[in-house]
């Protein structure tokens, strides 16, 4: 609950959140809504609509009329059909986003990369962020496919990436962060500072680390950039993709 993380944020010295949905529920977006209006410290929301219904405009349409709603995201990594995403009917209702201005998260595991480039490519004026660097195969050490794939992802200038998600693709209690640190330098170099972004998936995380570890982790891997640079992963690249 906000209370939980709002303690969280201050351990860690964070001033802002934006908090992600988790069901595939109307019901849920609206409840995440509400606690947004009641704590200022979350910035914004990504809630689920159903992309896929024949009303799905006017849905997304009501729910961005709140104006902590800034993106939409499908569990996508769950879906039997790992193209799903390039339906006809859930392409007709993600183009719906850009005439509220909001944002996409794909939520996705490393094998979807390629009929994501594709989704993303019949979007080009959709600004989409990647949510956990696509869940690469950590726990394997493997860095192929997903290495070639995020480069290649990454040369679309509409999608931003969001660091998180990393020690849960790990081993829980095994994992290190040398082992972390190829996974990161990929997505540096793919992205660079001004589309990478910090993020927690908290309180997923908290099964293979603390939320304050975690942020400390990243601002150590940063630590050799510019001061403009680490400012931008650690919040204007959020507040820019999200236009919060």
């Amino acid at each position: 609950m906000p209370a939980d993380l709002e303690k969280e944020l201050r351990t860690a010295g964070v001033d802002g959140v934006v908090s992600v949905q988790a069901r595939q529920s109307l019901e849920e977006t609206r409840w995440l809504l509400e606690l947004a209006g009641q704590n200022s410290f979350v910035r914004g929301i990504v809630g689920w609509a159903p992309l896929i219904a024949p009303d799905a405009d006017k849905i997304v349409g009501e729910l961005a009329a709140n104006p902590k709603l800034h993106s939409l995201r499908h569990v996508l990594q769950r879906e039997p059909n790992d193209h799903y995403m390039l339906r006809a009917d859930f392409n007709r209702g993600l183009a719906a986003l850009q005439l509220h201005n909001l944002a996409y998260d794909i939520l996705i595991f490393e094998k979807h990369l390629p009929p994501t480039i594709e989704l993303v490519d019949r979007h080009p004026e959709q600004v989409f962020i990647l949510n956990h660097i696509a869940k690469p195969r950590i726990k394997e050490n493997l860095l192929e496919p997903w290495r070639k794939n995020i480069a290649e992802l990454a040369k679309r200038p509409n999608v931003y990436c969001k660091m998180s998600g990393l020690v849960t693709e790990a081993d829980y209690t095994h994992w290190t962060e040398a082992q972390l640190q190829p996974y990161f330098d990929t997505v540096l170099a793919a992205f660079g500072p001004h589309r990478l972004m910090l993020g927690s998936d908290w309180p997923v995380c908290l099964v293979a680390c603390d939320y304050s570890r975690w942020i400390n982790l990243v601002r150590s891997w940063i630590i050799k950039l510019s001061a403009a640079e680490q400012k931008r992963i650690l919040g204007d690249t959020a507040v820019e993709a999200y236009r919060l």
